[in-house]
């Protein structure tokens, strides 16, 4: 799929939260979005950048920001998450990664040394028009947070 850049229109989404309520991206008209994607819940990585976003949504939200992950577990598995890390913003279901591809965070990439499909773990600030102010694909769990912080001048 392809990637999106600085300036691109952020593509539009209707997906389900961990209460199984609909969150579609209209629904943020006006406000700026920072949407990441991560493999899978309560895993190592995604749990260190699930809880640095966590440890971090005091500077993010008072800036203005609403974070929202989004993941293909149900909403059962993001509700665990939630529960066990005390995860304070919404977790979205992208069951068939269909959101995931359309903001080119899935598709081929090399994990180990080795080519695979899946989730690239990226992120996307969304400003308050709806377009990409920034995308970061092939992110790392640690540390990734702080470098976006770093570039929104929220560190």
């Amino acid at each position: 799929m392809p990637k999106l850049d600085t300036g691109d229109k952020a593509p539009v989404f209707d997906l389900k939260d961990q209460d199984g309520k609909d969150v579609s991206l209209t629904d943020f008209k006006g406000e700026k979005v920072i949407l990441y994607f991560y493999p899978k819940d309560d895993t190592p990585g995604c749990t260190t950048q699930a809880c640095d976003f966590r440890d971090s949504l005091e500077r993010i939200g008072a800036a203005g920001f609403t974070v929202l992950g989004v993941s293909k577990d149900g909403a059962d598995s993001h509700q665990k998450f939630i529960e066990k890390y005390s995860i304070p913003y919404t977790l979205l279901t992208d069951p068939e990664n269909e959101v995931g591809k359309s903001y080119g965070a899935f598709g081929e990439k090399t994990m180990y040394g080795k080519k695979t499909v899946g989730v690239i773990r990226s992120t996307f600030v969304i400003d308050e028009d709806g377009k990409i102010e920034r995308a970061y694909y092939n992110v790392k769990a640690a540390g990734h947070v702080d470098k976006l912080r770093g570039d929104l001048g929220l560190a």
